[in-house]
């Protein structure tokens, strides 16, 4: 990059706030960009991915699934990709979401979710369990964070497309963790994308710190007590990192920063570009200079119970840790393992005791028992009886297909219309807030016969379903299949020699087909296709 192109009262700026560090900022510019990818432990584990991927990977030193990929490896054109076994992200960007200790059973919020990256990494966390509510204000941008969710396999997710202020009409108290990553000026991202520079100016900085501190205020209402929210920006603006924590906890006594994990590079946030508050300290800086990714400002916040007095609080070894001002039993409550990949601990005594559902979500967790009605009623959103005799008997042949491991019971279907939905945590509607998916999207009844979805191909695995095609990821009819085409398979070993088939590449879902005579006829997703 050409130093010129960066804004000259940027320069001045980050010259005052670095000092001597400031030569080798200006350097990093000089060097190329990083490029990672982030392992979708619900689906791989890390050791498998790094046997299994042809890529070269250099372990990302403070993620525990993140690599480092070379840009010749081009991961976005491998069926690896398509299989949502990874998910393409800027380095320093997975931090947040690595960070934020979740844990399988949460309620968890993204509050400015798309295009996804954090949020996928918080679902893959949860595991199938609890809920994810993902969000963005912009529709466009909401349909491509759906998309993403889909592709990691993502079933109990509710996507929505509203102002934080709608949702916490809805949600006040209701998130066990809430990560805003929030709109920023950018600035931490010149290096990979230049535009960002071209439209800085300390205008805008203070017009995305006034929208941060309106987000971030909305997030605090929708945290319960004794639950966690991290707040991340991509930016090195003062005005946008440390003020507006400053002025958080200077509104929000009940607030207060956690000390976060340290890794060589880690730089602290600076009390004195905002009021002082030592406590400041605690925020995490990222510097191109400093580490091998962008820039990036990271505050975990935790939001103490009525009477609580400050208590001591620090991430430690993946979980959270107390070492006064607090009673064993709220230690047990608040002590939870951040990597939910496919053989993390079980949800502990005192979370399974509680297995919230979504319905006490919306009464701001005043009754905390278990749904009343276990069976559910078939409805709809709107509250009417729908389906049919025969499409129950349709949609019921389909799951004998499914193995019950799964965990996917017609009781918590609802069919709308003809399309039906796999809804473990009902988010009650007609609040206002517009949204994108509530649970996941089944697939579709069509005059007696069903038709499962892509997500539902997604979410599964290989041991899941009653016939499977599987592709070695070298097979070129895999690109041939994700680009759409009918392939000859009566070579490849099959459970039954018509019907849905669940395609795989080495063992890992990528969508449906239909064998008939030795053909598969293609029904993958077309607006998710390889194109040539």
């Amino acid at each position: 990059m050409n130093l010129e192109q960066l804004p000259q009262e940027f320069l001045e700026r980050m010259e005052h706030m670095l000092g001597e560090e400031y030569p080798a900022f200006l350097q990093s510019y000089e060097e190329p960009r990083k490029f990672g990818l982030r392992v979708n432990t619900m689906k791989i584990s890390v050791e498998e991915f790094q046997r299994l991927a042809p890529f070269h990977l250099t372990p990302i030193p403070w993620i525990p699934n993140g690599f480092y990929y070379e840009r010749e490896d081009d991961p976005a054109r491998h069926p690896f990709y398509y299989a949502g076994l990874y998910y393409l992200q800027e380095p320093s960007a997975m931090t947040p979401a690595s960070i934020l200790p979740v844990m399988q059973g949460e309620h968890v919020l993204d509050l400015c979710a798309a295009p996804g990256g954090k949020a996928t990494a918080l679902g893959a966390k949860l595991a199938g369990e609890g809920l994810l509510v993902a969000n963005d204000i912009s529709a466009s941008r909401a349909k491509a964070l759906l998309k993403n969710l889909e592709i990691f396999g993502i079933r109990n997710s509710f996507v929505t497309n509203a102002y934080p202020a709608k949702l916490a009409e809805q949600f006040a108290g209701a998130f066990d963790k809430i990560l805003v990553d929030a709109p920023c000026s950018g600035e931490g991202m010149f290096r990979k994308d230049l535009a960002n520079a071209r439209v800085w100016s300390l205008e805008k900085v203070k017009e995305c710190a006034k929208t941060q501190h309106e987000i971030i205020r909305q997030a605090v209402s929708m945290l319960r007590p004794g639950g966690l929210l991290l707040y991340s920006t991509c930016t090195f603006s003062p005005e946008e990192n440390e003020q507006t924590i400053a002025s958080l906890l200077q509104e929000h006594p009940e607030l207060q920063l956690v000390e976060l994990p340290w890794y060589e590079g880690f730089a602290h946030g600076r009390p004195e570009l905002a009021d002082g508050n030592p406590e400041l300290t605690k925020c995490v800086r990222i510097f191109p200079h400093r580490m091998a990714g962008e820039g990036h400002f990271l505050a975990l916040l935790y939001k103490k119970r009525e009477g609580e007095e400050d208590v001591k609080l620090c991430l430690n070894d993946n979980y959270i840790m107390s070492s006064e001002n607090v009673s064993a039993e709220m230690v047990e409550e608040e002590a939870v393992q951040t990597n939910a990949g496919p053989e993390s601990p079980d949800i502990s005594r005192k979370r399974k005791k509680e297995a919230r559902s979504v319905d006490n979500l919306n009464s701001n967790r005043k009754s905390r028992g278990k749904d009343k009605n276990p069976a559910r009623e078939r409805l709809t959103l709107g509250g009417k009886k729908t389906g049919a005799q025969s499409d129950e008997a349709v949609l019921e042949e389909f799951l004998q297909d499914i193995a019950p491991a799964a965990g996917y019971t017609f009781a918590d279907m609802d069919i709308r219309n003809g399309q039906v939905y796999y809804i473990q945590n009902r988010v009650p509607a007609g609040r206002g807030i517009p949204f994108l998916r509530n649970g996941l999207y089944f697939g579709e009844l069509r005059k007696g016969r069903f038709e499962p979805s892509q997500s539902l191909a997604m979410a599964l695995r290989a041991s899941d379903y009653a016939s499977v095609l599987d592709f070695p990821q070298a097979d070129e009819r895999v690109r041939r299949y994700l680009g759409g085409e009918t392939i000859d398979v009566e070579d490849l070993p099959c459970e039954r020699k018509k019907g849905w088939q669940l395609v795989c590449v080495d063992g890992y879902p990528l969508g449906w087909g239909k064998l008939v005579n030795g053909t598969l006829k293609n029904k993958y997703h077309p607006g998710w296709r390889m194109t040539v």
